[in-house]
């Protein structure tokens, strides 16, 4: 089930924008401390860098993801998640439609 909102939040409101717009996100943190980040990937193929383990959950659009280390691409889409270790990087492409996030960090 994809996640349609996120109660009691604290929100930035200055956008974290990266590779010049193609994805924007902003920083979210709960009231028990959790932090996570609601964006989106215009399409495009880029390479993100991860300091804490991630899940990616699509909430709309779709997108192909490929782990560091990995040949393959894996297709996600809205309500599908998709983990990322801590310490490494992977590659991400959208086209077509824009691809809705939530970063939930770990």
């Amino acid at each position: 089930m994809t996640t349609a909102t996120l109660a009691s939040v604290s929100v930035t409101t200055q956008a974290n924008v990266y590779f010049d717009g193609k994805c924007v996100s902003h920083s979210l943190t709960l009231a028990d401390g959790t932090k996570k980040s609601v964006g989106v990937i215009l399409p495009a193929t880029l390479t993100f860098s991860t300091g804490a383990p991630e899940i990616m959950e699509g909430v709309a659009g779709s997108c192909e993801y490929k782990l560091k280390g990995s040949e393959n691409w894996v297709k996600s889409g809205a309500g599908e998640k998709f983990s990322v270790p801590g310490n490494t990087s992977f590659e991400i492409r959208v086209s077509g439609q824009p691809y809705h996030y939530i970063c939930h960090f770990g």
